[in-house]
């Protein structure tokens, strides 16, 4: 057996198909760096089933797949073909050549193929695990292999002895056996919880069984006991109803006389009441017309006597208040009053004028006389002192004074500076103050349209939210009013069971023609019994009838009587009770046959009052509105379903319900619809006010920050100026001094050089001046006064003019108004009297027309009287044949509800024997008629004897004897099945056993050969060196690992940590080396083991290659020209520009050359 072709597409750099046909012997792969070599050994190991993607140098799976290279585009599969021959049948397959495939696509799927057959990847395993090549791969060296087997784990290099010993397959079948016992240990738990269960269950329910199978005797002693009784029942009930249709069909018959003389009578009293009928509406309407003529006359009389007095209590008054030409006058004389005071107030403000211009002259004069008076003391002074010191003072005075000009014109500058800045923040800031002024203004309609919009949008929000509340509630009140509905027409459904009427279009139940008042439904559902359920069939009742099948029908009622009959017994009845059928309303076409189901029943508000009507005429039965039935000695009552007369009073009542609540959740949708928009505009108006509101707050508030701001800067502006000012104002004050100053040196130094000073210096002048400034203040006092009391004369006398004209306008236009109103006063006056006049006359035609009305109405009552007497007699004649045919109707009906209540009866009878036996009545009849001697108290003391017994046994389970059998047979199953479990465990126990055996002897045998093989493989490779295998664990042969010690020539170390690269490489390839001597494989892959050898070891290694390949195919990747020297084969890799490789292979026998390419 050997390799004889690899053939790849897509896969890695192989993108086209390339095939590489194999020689036996050594077939050496060469090619440079990169170029691909590598990628054959990793096709060779995904074939065979590698599943690891970092053995296969790729980070996913799909990394093998040919990725696209320069103008190549990505491929979406690769697929790898190795063709083995098996001509010496190394493989367990009937096939001298197999053919593996393994195909894999972007999507991550896998195919593999057998020979061109489906087949799985296991079996792919399997197929290889016979010939030595498992999926540890020791039969493929790849880079760095070689320095893993020395680095890996002891139980790691157990492995590979293991996988060329074909132990792999035999550990998969141990695995497998184990994991199936751990499957079948939980099934065995199971069956064991079951199996004790049963045991547990079994026991009890054979008691249970037991008193099954007795009750079942006793209880067919009851049931034949139970149906000989009912058959006796059901006899004497027939007999009894035969009597009462005898009975009944005499007093009908009677009946029928009496009725066709009470409707003679009724005929007769109807012709007067006819005529009576004619003559009230005449008697009325002239009854009606005199009271209207008498009401007409009051109102008229009251109308002449109101119109009178009002025509003679209407005067004519004069007008009372003051002459307004008097008060113009006045006001006249008032404003000539007040020319003239202020005539006298101008006087005197022109000699106050006057006296104020002398008193200025007067202060020029005394001031220029103290003046001169000072400067005649200072030149005497001055001229006493000398004229150098005067002369120094000038020159420092003339300095000072240039100096304080100099720091006025600064000042005044900055004074300037500042006022111009603070106009124009002034000017600045009103702008900004009247744009916030504006947006105040501008804010009050936003603010109110703010609060307009928010308070329609809650109103919205909260009218909406009211109609989501009311439709809510509707919506549920509509839906509990349909599953009201139809809760109730379930319960009205006619039975179906075995009841051929149900299908009848002819028929319908009772219930839906018949129409309790409010209040009374459960009465009457009570008195009619099993009325409630009976159908109506009274449009065609013969044809029905004579079409149903007894045989096949359910006990049911059918009214087929047409008609009305409004016949009552005659009974007195107390206060607060009725007759029933005065709260029914029916269809006419079962009046009759209720009226006579119901005639009897009384409607009595309490039981106490119903047993009181019962003692006083036992033919009634009472009712009260809780449904309680009273008879003559018996009583029905308690509580139940809804019949079909009460269910469908409720339905028509919840269907007229459901229709005003329809109607009122349309007319909600159709407001909650307006409302929903309504409150969205609301909501989007209030949106757009909120946004608008705050914008323009926003713009206020920036508005307010510019003017406070602007506030700030012009406060600092005008304290600036202020200061600017005082300061320029002092400099200027203080100018003017110095100058002042200056001026009085140099007076001071004129008069100081003047010959002419006298000694002492005159007053006379200033005293003078003095006195006549104060004579002239005294007499501006004086004027000042005289001007302030003609002011306020004058003030006075102008209010006084304005007041009278007003008020003398006043009363001009209040006098108009009196003329005005005396008018309309005399108006009405006249109208009155007009009115008085017409009321007369119309009195006068009214009083005629009540007098005829009168006489009209005299005649008018006189005939209604007559007839009414009439009317009356032949009242009095239909009553008394009424009564007389009430008394035969009574007793008839009497005796028809006998003749009901015993077909009821019979029926009940009947259809509780049905219900409860389960037989119909002919079988009945048939087989459990009672004979003549037929002894009832026997039989009834043998039925109570046989449910003592019944009840002696206690609760029955009537299905255990069923269940007992059953659980048995599951119990035995279960017995059966666990006894399996146990022998099948047994057996795999005894499989993992022997599987366990045969790896022992297996790799026991492998290790041996193995152990003796390492240390001659090792002395080749290292002449004169040591090396052994040793066990981890010897005394555990299926657990042990493998430890490798090996001592070069020359070397005292046993650590192979401690050796060096080759020596590492050559210690693993011996380890390698003796495997394969030990178990030999068909092929061996090697990739450039020999990369760190040097040419003595290569030498060594290419003699072990040699030795190897007489039993088995070498593949060797390798540089080495030494190991291309001793190859069969060579195949060279090549990779171009473009990403891809070819492979060219030569055959280096001397006799034949072969060159192959193949291209992608």
């Amino acid at each position: 057996m050997y390799l004889k072709s690899l053939t790849l597409r897509g896969f890695k750099s192989f993108a086209s198909a390339t095939t590489l046909k194999f020689e036996p012997g050594i077939c050496a792969v060469v090619g440079p760096n990169g170029s691909g070599k590598s990628n054959v050994v990793d096709a060779l190991a995904w074939v065979m089933g590698e599943q690891g993607a970092k053995n296969l140098r790729g980070g996913k799976m799909e990394d093998v797949i040919f990725a696209g290279a320069g103008e190549r585009k990505p491929l979406g599969r690769a697929e790898v073909t190795l063709t083995i021959d098996n001509s010496d049948g190394a493989l367990p397959i009937e096939y001298r050549e197999v053919s593996v495939t393994r195909r894999m696509f972007r999507d991550g799927a896998s195919e593999y193929e057998i020979n061109g057959s489906r087949a799985r990847l296991m079996d792919i395993q399997e197929l290889l695990s016979d010939s030595s090549i498992g999926r540890e791969m020791h039969v493929i060296v790849g880079q760095g292999r070689l320095a893993q087997i020395l680095e890996s784990r002891p139980e790691d290099r157990r492995a590979f002895i293991e996988e060329a010993a074909g132990v792999l397959k035999h550990r998969r079948r141990k695995e497998k056996a184990q994991r199936k016992l751990v499957g079948m240990q939980a099934n065995l738990d199971r069956l064991n919880d079951l199996t004790a269960e049963l045991r547990r269950q079994l026991k009890p329910l054979a008691r249970q069984a037991e008193a099954a199978q007795r009750a079942a005797t006793v209880q067919a002693d009851v049931r034949d006991a139970r149906l000989r009784l009912a058959g006796h029942r059901v006899v004497e009930l027939q007999k009894e109803l035969n009597s009462a249709e005898s009975q009944a069909r005499v007093l009908l018959e009677k009946v029928e006389i009496v009725t066709e003389q009470l409707e003679e009578a009724i005929a007769q009293q109807a012709e007067v009441d006819d005529l009576l009928a004619e003559a009230t509406p005449h008697a009325e309407s002239a009854q009606q017309l005199w009271f209207e003529l008498s009401a007409l006359a009051e109102r008229v009389a009251a109308t002449q006597r109101i119109a009178s007095d009002r025509a003679s209590s209407i005067q004519e008054v004069p007008y009372s208040g003051p002459d307004p030409d008097l008060l113009e006058n006045k006001a006249e004389r008032a404003d000539r009053e007040y020319q003239e005071l202020a005539e006298s107030a101008e006087i005197a403000r022109e000699r106050l004028e006057a006296i104020l211009e002398e008193v200025l002259q007067l202060e020029e004069v005394s001031s220029a006389a103290e003046q001169e008076h000072l400067a005649q003391v200072r030149a005497i002074a001055d001229k006493r002192e000398g004229v150098v010191r005067l002369l120094a003072l000038e020159e420092s005075q003339r300095k000072q004074v240039e100096l304080a000009q100099s720091e006025v014109s600064r000042l005044n500058e900055t004074s300037q500076d500042s006022s111009r800045r603070l106009r124009e923040l002034v000017n600045e800031k009103t702008t900004v103050d009247e744009s916030v002024s504006q947006l105040h203004a501008e804010m009050s309609p936003l603010n109110e349209l703010y609060r307009q919009t928010t308070t329609e949008s809650e109103t919205s929000e909260k009218r909406l939210e009211q109609l989501r509340v009311q439709r809510s509630s509707i919506d549920k009140l509509v839906s509990r009013l349909e599953s009201r509905i139809e809760t109730l027409t379930a319960t009205m459904q006619v039975p179906t069971k075995e009841n051929a009427l149900a299908g009848l279009d002819e028929c319908v139940p009772i219930g839906s023609k018949i129409r309790p008042h409010p209040g009374a439904e459960k009465a009457v559902s009570a008195a009619l019994g099993r009325f409630t359920e009976a159908l109506a069939a009274v449009a065609f009742p013969t044809e029905v009838l004579n079409n149903i099948d007894t045989n096949s029908v359910a006990r049911t009622i059918v009214v087929t009587s047409a008609g009305s009959d409004d016949w009552r017994m005659d009974a007195d009845l107390p206060s607060g009770a009725s007759w029933l059928l005065d709260h029914i309303d029916m269809d006419r076409d079962i009046h009759g046959a209720i009226t006579r189901v119901l005639a009897d029943v009384v409607w009595v508000p309490n039981i106490g009052t119903g047993q009181t009507l019962i003692d006083q005429d036992p033919r009634l039965r009472v009712v009260t509105s809780e449904g309680t039935m009273l008879g003559q000695g018996w009583a029905e009552l308690g509580s139940g379903g809804y019949s079909s007369v009460e269910a469908a009073s409720h339905i028509s009542a919840a269907e007229s319900e459901l229709a005003v609540a329809r109607a009122q959740l349309e007319e909600l949708s159709g407001a909650l619809e307006g409302a929903q928009h309504a409150a969205a505009e609301a909501r989007v108006a209030a949106a757009r006010a909120t946004a608008a509101l705050k914008d323009h707050q926003h713009r206020i508030s920036e508005a307010e920050k510019d003017s406070f701001r602007l506030q700030q800067q012009q406060d600092v502006l005008e304290q600036q100026h202020r200061q600017a000012t005082e300061q320029c104002t002092k400099a200027e004050s203080r100018m003017n001094r110095l100058q002042e100053e200056w001026e009085e040196i140099k007076d001071r130094l004129d008069r100081a050089s003047d010959d002419d000073v006298p000694e002492e210096p005159s007053s006379v002048a200033r005293d003078q001046a003095a006195s006549a400034l104060a004579h002239t203040k005294s007499m501006e006092m004086e004027a000042r006064l005289n001007l302030r009391v003609a002011e306020e004369r004058a003030e006075n006398a102008q209010g006084k003019g304005e007041g009278l004209r007003r008020q003398a306008t006043y009363e001009r236009q209040a006098k108009i108004r009196h003329e005005q109103a005396m008018e309309l006063r005399l108006q009405k006056s006249r109208l009155a009297a007009t009115v008085a006049e017409g009321a007369d006359t119309l009195a006068q035609r009214v009083s005629r027309a009540l007098d005829k009305a009168a006489t009209e109405k005299s005649l008018a009552i006189a005939e209604r009287t007559r007839l009414a007497a009439q009317s009356a007699n032949a009242k009095d004649t239909v009553n008394a044949l009424q009564n007389q045919l009430n008394r035969l109707s009574d007793t008839a009906h009497a005796s028809e509800i006998a003749q009901s209540q015993s077909q009821v009866r019979l029926e009940e009878a009947q259809e509780k024997l049905v219900e409860q036996l389960g037989v119909p009545i002919k079988d009945l009849l048939r087989d459990y008629t009672p004979e003549s001697d037929f002894d009832v108290n026997a039989e009834r003391a043998r039925l109570k004897q046989a449910e003592k017994d019944l009840s002696a046994l206690g609760k029955v389970n009537p299905l255990a004897l069923e269940e007992f059998k059953a659980l048995e047979e599951r119990y035995d199953f279960l017995s059966n099945q666990l006894a399996d479990v146990e022998q099948a465990r047994q057996d795999l126990g005894g499989v993992i056993e022997d599987v366990d055996a045969k790896i022992l002897q297996l790799f026991t045998d492998a290790w041996r050969d193995v152990e003796a093989e390492f240390p001659k493989v090792f002395t080749t490779l290292f002449p004169g060196g040591e090396g052994r295998l040793i066990l981890t664990e010897p005394e555990d042969m299926l657990a042990t690992g493998i430890e490798v010690e090996a001592r070069p020539p020359g070397k005292k170390v046993k650590r192979l940590s401690l050796l060096s690269g080759g020596e590492k490489s050559l210690t693993a390839l011996a380890m390698l080396v003796a495997i394969f001597r030990a178990r030999p494989s068909p092929f061996y892959v090697m990739d450039e083991v020999e990369a760190a050898l040097d040419d003595v070891n290569l030498r060594r290694l290419i003699a072990l290659f040699e030795e190897l390949r007489k039993d088995s195919q070498l593949i060797v990747i390798t540089h080495q020209k030494p190991t291309m020297d001793v190859a069969n084969v060579l195949y060279g890799v090549t990779m171009r520009g473009d990403g891809i490789t070819r492979v060219i292979s030569q055959r280096m026998s001397p006799d034949a050359l072969a060159v192959v390419q193949g291209e992608s």
